[in-house]
């Protein structure tokens, strides 16, 4: 008897699962979706102009922005090795690699804050420019998606020690893990965009 309702509890939670993950991939899709919106809109104004960025506008530090960017793809490599950790019982390996991953993302927001912090001292070219202006909402908007990465890792790492997952179900890691690597994704983008091109 005991067997028959364990042997349904695991079809339920299976055929939740599946939900619970095509739910979360939509998300990912509008998320993506919009900014893209973002990233087209950027480059219409960009491709509008004769002279990106404007004249007397300086482009963000790209030495700066490239030490961010290898933080924060560092953390999705420490992200791929806690979970993989924890799919396979290593405990200490997964606690480790999900504690360098929220630091290595806490730092990448730290070398954001660096960066606005240092812009923001151009008062005569920054604000009020086109080429600001979506600079800052490009960034901004993805750093505030790390942020809240951060904080969906520092929950599922409460989940975890609480002991909410076991080996065979959890999907909130792999939500956490998928949405991490979403953030790392976007990131290449708008460093190329941004920095690079």
């Amino acid at each position: 008897m005991a067997s028959e309702a364990l042997l349904s509890e695991d079809a339920l939670y299976s055929e939740i699962r599946g939900q619970r993950l095509l739910g979360f991939l939509l998300f990912l899709i509008s998320d993506c979706i919009l900014f893209s919106s973002f990233i087209f809109a950027y480059l219409y104004m960009r491709s509008s102009v004769a002279v990106w960025p404007p004249p007397g506008v300086g482009k963000a530090d790209l030495y700066v922005a490239a030490v961010n960017s290898i933080v924060l793809f560092g953390s999705g490599a420490t992200m791929h090795y806690a979970i993989e950790g924890f799919k396979h019982g290593k405990r200490g390996r997964f606690l480790g690699f999900m504690i360098a991953t929220i630091v290595l993302g806490s730092l990448f927001l730290s070398g954001q804050a660096y960066e606005y912090s240092h812009l923001a001292q151009l008062k005569t070219t920054w604000p009020g420019s086109t080429y600001g202006a979506s600079f800052f909402t490009l960034t901004g908007m993805h750093g505030f998606h790390v942020f809240v990465g951060v904080v969906f890792l520092i929950i599922v790492l409460l989940q975890t020690l609480r002991g909410t997952y076991d080996r065979h179900r959890y999907f909130g890691l792999t939500a956490a893990t998928l949405y991490w690597h979403f953030v790392d994704v976007i990131w290449v983008a708008l460093f190329f965009l941004l920095y690079v091109y």
